[in-house]
């Protein structure tokens, strides 16, 4: 399936989205090694746990100081919601490598630019 349109052999890729295909949000991940040897990895995000349950007293027909929460722990739990993870091969993985630091790269540059007061288009 090589192209000369270029004038060098060449190849193109189609990207084909699912219907599905929804972006996530992740500020973390969590993983590791397969028994394969692959890398597993599981993005997440981390926010505050929410309670089941809050009981408040009323005081005077409004809303008063919050007598109990189920669980009793929540302000001192956090929550991590996984919603994709992926499994990379070493080749993939060291290629998603390479591209993550490029872009870091291309985000650092930009962040110097600005803060020495060169604005970048």
């Amino acid at each position: 399936m090589a192209s000369k349109k270029s004038g060098k052999n060449s190849i193109k890729y189609k990207y084909i989205f699912k219907d599905d295909y929804n972006p996530r949000y992740a500020n973390g991940a969590y993983g590791g090694l397969t028994s394969r040897g692959e890398i597993s990895v599981n993005f997440f995000y981390e926010r505050p746990a929410l309670p089941k349950e809050q009981i408040h007293a009323i005081e005077n027909g409004k809303i008063g100081e919050l007598i109990s929460n189920d669980p009793d722990d929540n302000a001192a739990t956090l929550v991590r919601v996984i919603e994709s993870g992926v499994i990379l091969n070493i080749q993939t993985a060291k290629q998603v490598v390479d591209w993550l630091q490029a872009k870091i790269s291309i985000i650092e540059k930009l962040k110097k630019q600005d803060k020495n007061g060169i604005t970048s288009k």
